[in-house]
């Protein structure tokens, strides 16, 4: 027999889709039961005040459940267990909702959660791997066993709808995450069937479909105990040594072991989800800022990668680790300055995967409030944007408002021009806000409080180091500073960090102006080709010049050239008649010689013949 105590005023705490989530988480159960002539009770109260009349009421003889490792769960526990033991009720406890017992983990670190994942890792490998699950619960295991069950019992003990718990649900949209362990199982068997990224031991690489919910995700599976921890570490391991044919390490595990450092980091620190009195904590002196927070959780920043994620959230119930670690600067350290924990808790009523220790535990460290100290790198909600989600198919699907814009002007659409915002049929200020704060600006004032903060916090460090053997009251001081060893290194090394501070500053002015300089420089590329085509264009202008002229003188060449051809020929008829003339005169020159010889003879004979005479 199995039964969970459900607090209505603990569901009502979580918006319409955590609810039902685990409502289809508890109707799951009671299917898997009756298969074993079971029924799951579900029990409305307090656990304190409800489980002692059930007590009696059924002469419970044996308790038994999963240990709660987080802070409130194990003083409830045992609460539970003192009230059982009085009443001499058997209690047994098991550890089933983390991969090993976290006292265990504690006590290898001399008494104190580590606090950094380097040393948690070195204290694993240390360790046992973690127990496998136990096998699967037949019906022929419990030989004909079965639970008494009254006629009323739906009534009594049956999981409650939405409506029994005040929702509204005429509009309610079908659910993107569907609970239960039979969904979490048949995602676990998908998620394995991956084999390419199993057997090349790495995370699956990011694509811009990473950012919307697929079928193999798993983490609200994990946070609502659907899926045992120990049999998705069991199986995985199993699968890689199978491909690989050695054993997996630990490292392949990253999601659960993130999963198991943070709940060993709060199992024992009741103030974890505080900044004041959290020793762990840096105390930093946020503002308080209920509007900006309001614009933010509500997604009307006016930066639409920013926005879009908000709206995912607030919808669905879930968004990609790279979506919160976006959406977690901006509102705490990147843009707005409000406290990380004012962030945890609307992650707190909207998430699906919301696990107590692990959403406080990611919030101190994007915030740089503990576990990570590197406060100069900053998401910008722009170039961030970009790179996750390039061609804006993620920002149109939630901000349909801007499905029209072109992809150039998609994650800052207050740059384009009037003309593009009237296309797109969103102007910038009246359909979609402006930017809430100028991000360049802003997060430049807050990475120098943030060094502030530190190099506060690294001078009283040296002053309670100082004091120490003479002031008892410097012993909480030390205990918060030790936790902070990674900051302190790099404020010893302080000419380093402003150097990088220095550059990054300058870095983030040369990159908040690449978009205008993108523009200009493929408007660039264009004109270049113009120009290159130009200068063609000139060269093939002044070849056709010095052709023309060419041709032109080509054409007067031709006119001589045929006047020529006539001189020419009227030079070859003068030749001949020349020729002629000469013939002519020559004739006439004979002739004349003729007739004086002629002349000459006939006077020789007639003086031969008066010579003769005489």
């Amino acid at each position: 027999m199995s039964k969970s105590s459900l607090s209505e005023s603990q569901v009502l705490t979580h918006n319409v889709f955590s609810s039902r989530f685990l409502l289809q988480c508890l109707e799951d159960v009671d299917n898997s039961l009756r298969n074993l002539n079971s029924r799951l009770f579900v029990v409305r109260g307090q656990p304190a005040n409800a489980l002692p009349q059930l007590f009696k009421e059924w002469n419970t003889t044996v308790l038994s459940f999963e240990e709660d490792p987080e802070p409130f769960g194990r003083a409830r526990d045992a609460s539970i267990i003192g009230i059982a033991q009085e009443m001499g009720i058997e209690v047994i406890v098991r550890t089933s909702h983390t991969l090993y017992k976290l006292d265990k983990i504690i006590k290898k670190k001399g008494g104190k959660p580590p606090l950094t994942y380097k040393t948690f890792q070195n204290i694993l490998a240390m360790m046992d791997p973690p127990a496998p699950p136990v096998a699967v619960i037949e019906a022929s295991d419990l030989k004909n066993a079965y639970t008494p069950l009254q006629h009323d019992h739906d009534d009594k003990y049956g999981v409650p709808n939405l409506e029994h718990l005040g929702f509204e649900t005429e509009h309610l949209p079908p659910a993107v995450w569907k609970g239960g362990e039979t969904e979490a199982l048949s995602r676990l068997k998908h998620h394995l069937e991956r084999k390419a990224w199993v057997a090349s031991f790495g995370r699956p690489k990011m694509s811009p479909q990473s950012l919307f919910a697929c079928p193999t995700g798993l983490s609200p599976y994990l946070r609502f105990g659907c899926l045992s921890a120990r049999k998705f570490y069991t199986e995985l391991n199993e699968l890689y040594t199978k491909i690989k044919r050695v054993p997996a390490p630990v490292s392949l595990h990253g999601h659960l072991l993130w999963r198991e450092f943070f709940y060993t980091a709060a199992t024992n620190n009741p103030k974890f989800d505080h900044m004041k009195g959290n020793p762990i904590c840096v105390q930093i002196p946020w503002d308080k800022n209920p509007e900006a927070l309001a614009k933010w959780a509500h997604g009307q920043t006016g930066f639409p990668w920013i926005d879009a994620i908000m709206t995912q959230l607030r919808t669905e119930g879930w968004i990609h680790n790279v979506a919160r670690h976006a959406v977690a600067c901006f509102l705490t350290r990147g843009d707005l300055w409000v406290s990380w924990e004012e962030g945890m808790k609307v992650f707190d009523e909207l998430l699906l995967d919301a696990d107590w220790s692990v959403n406080a535990g990611s919030w101190m460290w994007l915030s740089c409030s503990s576990f990570f100290q590197q406060f100069f790198h900053c998401y910008c909600p722009v170039r961030y944007g970009r790179k996750a989600d390039p061609n804006g198919d993620f920002i149109r699907t939630y901000l349909p408002v801007l499905k029209n814009f072109p992809t150039k002007y998609i994650h800052e659409p207050w740059m384009a021009p009037e003309s593009v915002q009237c296309n797109a049929r969103c102007i910038i200020g009246q359909h979609y806000p402006l930017p809430m704060v100028d991000h360049r600006t802003q997060s430049q004032n807050n990475i120098e409080r943030m060094k502030q903060v530190y190099q506060q916090l690294a001078h009283y460090r040296a002053n309670n180091l100082a004091l120490s053997p003479k002031c008892g009251a410097s012993i909480r001081c030390t205990t918060l500073l030790e936790t902070n060893t990674r900051c302190t290194a790099l404020l010893d090394t302080n000419t380093r960090c402003t150097a990088l501070l220095d550059t990054n500053t300058r870095c983030t002015a040369l990159l908040d102006t690449n978009t205008r300089c993108t523009a200009l420089l493929e408007a660039s590329t264009r004109c270049t080709a113009l120009l290159e085509a130009s200068t063609r264009c000139t060269a093939l202008l002044e070849a056709s010049t010095r052709c023309t002229a060419l041709l032109k003188a080509s054409t007067r060449c031709t006119a001589l050239l045929d006047t020529n051809i006539r001189c020419t020929a009227l030079l070859n008829t003068n030749t001949r008649c020349t020729a002629l003339l000469k013939a002519t005169a020559k004739t006439s020159n004979i002739s004349s010689r003729d007739n004086v010889v002629h002349n000459a003879s006939r006077n020789a004979k007639y003086t031969t013949s008066l010579f003769l005479y005489n």
